[in-house]
């Protein structure tokens, strides 16, 4: 809808609910913005919850007692730590879902940003540093935890929503005031916070014939090795916006090394790390030496969908190299044992 088509309808409905000139105005002036920007116009609590289905004292409490309306639980992670994690009740999941699909989609995030953007994928970020002199990885630590109610309403504000709007999206977006692990908003808001950063390191990075890349926490940067002398700029940059680096994850990986970005490894061509390639290459093995059935009871394996999840990991490599040879006939043995235990149950 154009401006001159929001202005026309809202005149008449205005004019009908007794607003004065001024009142119309205002109002106008507010929604002009928001209307060319693709926006949705949400001019207090009791609009936004026509919008969303849900009544106004329903989202006031959904920010007052925010706690209440998220479960939490807690996945192990590959190192053998856990994570916390909350995911939100489906009732606000859903307010957070229109939020995410209405407002958070129309604005667009930095071109160097891989992650959590439907048309980026993380082949694309891996790409971009094939066969590169030296790759430097680093990693932001706590990343979500660290992007607070306040970063998010800012936010909202550089949009063009009112001080209240703002403060009531940024609330309905976060949890204990900062970012959820499990909200769906979360994954584009950090990216439209780190849009200025991605920015500033772009712009030094193609001053100094660096390559840069991110992907959600994960930073890359590649080219000449004496250029990737960095870490210091990056760290300084990252404490602008309340963030800082994780030192465990610090890798600058040179030609002869194993490079590896976002669990790929990027030196020659892109594959799958050694390890995965050599579980694979195992599974199978035993596979075709014991029979499917006694290779699960040797190894205690109860897995229900095991050959889904054994297909899922070949798929994945052949995604990073379509042309894997092995990776082909690794997964043509696997579908076989497949299509006959499905034939064995007709």
């Amino acid at each position: 809808m154009t401006f001159p088509q929001y202005e026309k309808k809202f005149r008449v409905k205005a004019i009908k609910s007794g607003f004065s000139e001024y009142e119309i105005s205002a109002c106008l002036l507010y929604a002009k913005p928001l209307i060319e920007s693709n926006l949705p116009v949400i001019f207090n609590t009791a609009n936004f919850g026509a919008l969303v289905g849900y009544k106004t004292n329903y989202l006031k409490r959904a920010v007052k007692y925010t706690p209440y309306f998220y479960r939490a639980f807690t996945i192990r992670k590959k190192n053998g730590g856990s994570r916390e994690l909350v995911e939100p009740l489906p009732s606000l999941k859903e307010i957070q879902t229109w939020i995410l699909e209405n407002i958070l989609r129309e604005v667009k995030v930095s071109k160097y940003a891989k992650a959590y953007v439907k048309s980026r994928t993380l082949l694309e970020n891996v790409r971009y540093h094939k066969g590169r002199e030296a790759v430097l990885t680093l990693d932001i630590e706590n990343f979500f935890g660290s992007i607070t109610l306040l970063h998010i309403e800012h936010i909202f504000l550089g949009l063009g929503y009112s001080s209240n709007i703002s403060n009531l999206l940024a609330k309905l977006c976060t949890y204990e005031g900062v970012l959820a692990q499990g909200a769906p908003t979360s994954p584009y808001l950090s990216n439209l916070y780190l849009r200025r950063f991605d920015e500033i390191i772009s712009k030094f990075c193609n001053q100094n014939d660096i390559r840069y890349t991110r992907y959600a926490d994960d930073l890359t940067f590649s080219g000449q090795k004496d250029a990737l002398d960095i870490v210091e700029f990056i760290r300084k940059t990252l404490q602008k916006f309340s963030l800082k680096l994780n030192k465990d994850k610090e890798k600058l990986m040179v030609r002869n090394q194993r490079q590896v970005v976002t669990g790929i490894v990027v030196n020659e061509k892109l594959q799958i790390p050694k390890a995965a390639r050599n579980f694979i290459r195992n599974e199978i093995f035993f596979i075709k030496k014991f029979g499917l059935d006694s290779h699960l009871e040797k190894t205690d394996n109860k897995k229900s969908h095991y050959l889904e999840h054994l297909i899922g990991k070949i798929n994945f490599a052949l995604h990073i190299n379509p042309n894997d040879l092995k990776m082909q006939s690794y997964k043509s043995i696997v579908l076989k044992i497949y299509q006959s235990r499905d034939e064995d149950k007709i």
